[in-house]
């Protein structure tokens, strides 16, 4: 993809704004820490604003069990970068964080994904949107409930999704705390 994406109807490069969504998790060390400098540093860049941030849920790992649970949340974010670059930024981001790839669904200080980007669908080498299993992972779909736009065509069915997977304790997610993450976190009184 080139900078004209998303192509304006003038067939000129835009740099418009759209609105992205991406999970973030951590399962080592200063699990909330690395939250929220994954967060002052998507928001460092130009070309990214976050505008929205879930709640923080703990939760069971999946996939992998022998690891510690995680700490796991979402966001919303405006960008001027197309998906695969709002990607490969994330990707750089995880790296200077400290992410390591042993083994898939391993442990991890960071991990971020990004799920959803405007209301573009896409299937690349690097990358798949919507994201092909968020629909499957509570840990994803309880904290992107919370900030998914009003009448965004998935809100209804992530409100739906987030709420037997809080009553039923899918994944043992629970509540763990908020975060102003321009501060740290603070206590969620539950």
């Amino acid at each position: 993809m080139d900078r004209s994406f998303p192509p304006s109807r003038s067939g000129e490069p835009t740099l418009q704004a759209v609105t992205a969504y991406i999970a973030l998790g951590s399962n080592i060390g200063d699990r909330s820490g690395m939250l929220a400098a994954a967060l002052q540093r998507l928001e460092a860049s130009s070309d990214v604003e976050v505008l929205r941030v879930s709640t923080v849920y703990e939760t069971d790992p999946v996939g992998y069990a022998d690891q510690p649970p995680f700490l796991n949340m979402a966001a919303a974010l405006s960008t001027t970068l197309e998906p695969v670059a709002l990607l490969r930024l994330m990707l750089g981001l995880e790296q200077e964080l400290g992410r390591i790839r042993e083994f898939r669904n391993g442990p991890r200080v960071i991990d971020l994904d990004l799920l959803l980007y405007d209301q573009v669908v896409l299937s690349g080498p690097e990358l798949e949107l919507p994201h092909p299993r968020m629909l499957e992972r509570a840990f994803v779909m309880v904290p992107l409930s919370e900030v998914l736009e009003k009448g965004h065509p998935l809100l209804e069915q992530a409100e739906a999704m987030a709420k037997a997977a809080l009553r039923d304790g899918k994944e043992g997610i629970a509540s763990w705390n908020t975060i102003n993450w321009h501060s740290g976190f603070a206590p969620s009184g539950s």
